[in-house]
């Protein structure tokens, strides 16, 4: 069983499912060759894929091309189903900073084939997560930086403000289709600047005010 904290309550959670987002920054999807999206794009990571900072992200041998990239995480902290936009945000919980790694050499094999993306974003150690800080205790989730340096070198670095498509509109589409549990993290996509990692790697994923994770590659 994966849990999480939410500071400064030390109130702890049991990680429920995992929800991201993909291409929610335009940039992002420009870098990708894609269209920004006219709605968003959803995927699951399970449970087992969580690491807490400090624990090492280790390379699959199966690729040759594994990604960072850096995301805001919003933590779910009441059930709710066809949540209203008007009351998404009643259901946050808290705030931290997460790493969605990535087998991008995999993840582009299934999309050509049209396949899921489950192995090239789900495996072991792929979702590097914080701690949480109270909603109460951020004032403007829509407003805040977010960066990652690899061995010292900014490699992404863009505020939250960017994002297509915002926290509350991500709940209320989410809980349109699935219902939202306590517990559940909602992984909100990725600035641009995603780019490879490789073995001896230090990244350090921070949201000042919310969080910060320091992980070598392995």
């Amino acid at each position: 069983m994966k849990t999480t904290t939410l500071l400064p309550v030390n109130k702890e959670f049991r990680i429920n499912n995992i929800f991201c987002v993909g291409k929610n920054y335009a940039d992002h999807a420009k870098e990708m060759g894609g269209d920004i999206p006219k709605e968003p794009i959803i995927f699951l990571k399970p449970t087992s894929a969580v690491i807490k900072s400090g624990t090492p992200i280790i390379l699959p041998a199966m690729s040759n091309n594994v990604h960072h990239e850096v995301e805001l995480t919003v933590l779910i902290g009441k059930h709710g189903k066809d949540i209203p936009l008007t009351e998404a945000m009643l259901h946050v919980a808290g705030y931290g900073v997460g790493l969605d790694m990535t087998m991008r050499d995999k993840q582009s094999e299934a999309k050509k084939g049209g396949n899921p993306w489950s192995i090239s974003k789900g495996f072991d150690t792929s979702a590097p997560l914080s701690s949480f800080m109270e909603a109460s205790k951020v004032p403007d989730p829509h407003n805040l930086e977010i960066r990652l340096t690899v061995n010292g070198k900014e490699r992404q670095h863009s505020n939250t403000k960017n994002m297509i498509f915002r926290i509350d509109v991500l709940i209320s589409f989410l809980s349109s289709i699935f219902t939202l549990e306590e517990g559940d993290i909602i992984y909100t996509g990725t600035p641009e600047g995603v780019a490879q990692v490789t073995a001896g790697d230090v990244l350090e994923a921070e949201i000042p005010g919310v969080g910060k994770i320091l992980h070598t590659v392995q």
